[in-house]
């Protein structure tokens, strides 16, 4: 049953399958919310005997904050008068109930895909501590492959000639200068063979 904000109705006697019905939807509100850390009651409220219940809920970034407006009970009937005629005694004020201040998310564990989420809740005597396993959803379906790329002929020559074209060309057909120079200091003439072999070897790497 979905949590609906308008039960209990008013003037109606507490139903335990009711309200169970409202805190199970409550908590499946809570489950279908992803990335949960904490949780906040920012308010409770006390209303007239007979007004109905109200939960508010919201989520700001990681944190869910609830606010409750609760009725108060009715008056209770006037006691019976006492044996000597007059009305009977009031009985003794009970002790004052544990404070409900803050709501504390103490865990969020994430479960596998396909098991049922669990909120564990305890009472510390102030705090309401909730544990959350919370599962993942299951991983999705790989993506296509894409189609294989295709390269013509003439882009495939056009790239290796761009390629060529930033290279130097082939110098095997150039000799290596093996003549020693025997003179000490070289010759004008053993300079200009030098000049030369220069000139050849700048000149095969040209393209």
């Amino acid at each position: 049953m979905p949590f609906d904000p308008n039960l209990p109705q008013e003037n109606t006697l507490a139903d335990a399958a009711q309200m169970r019905a409202q805190l199970n939807g409550l908590k499946d509100l809570i489950d279908a919310v992803s990335g949960v850390t904490s949780a906040v009651v920012d308010s409770v409220t006390t209303l007239p005997p007979g007004s109905p219940a109200v939960v508010g809920v919201s989520i700001t970034s990681s944190t869910l904050h609830l606010s409750f407006e609760l009725p108060r009970g009715n008056d209770g009937a006037i006691g019976a008068p006492g044996t000597n005629g007059s009305d009977g005694a009031p009985g003794p004020q009970g002790a004052q109930g544990l404070p409900f201040a803050n709501a504390v998310v103490d865990s969020v564990t994430t479960l596998n895909p396909g098991e049922p989420a669990t909120v564990g809740v305890t009472f510390d005597g102030s705090n309401v501590r909730f544990n959350f396993g919370l599962p993942r959803g299951n991983d999705g379906a790989p993506g296509a492959a894409g189609a294989n790329g295709e390269v013509s002929q003439v882009d495939l020559n056009n790239g290796l000639l761009n390629t060529l074209s930033q290279t130097s060309s082939n110098t095997n057909a150039v000799a290596t200068l093996n003549t020693p120079f025997t003179n000490d200091p070289p010759t004008l003439a053993d300079l200009e063979q030098m000049r030369l072999k220069v000139n050849e070897l700048v000149l095969a790497l040209r393209r």
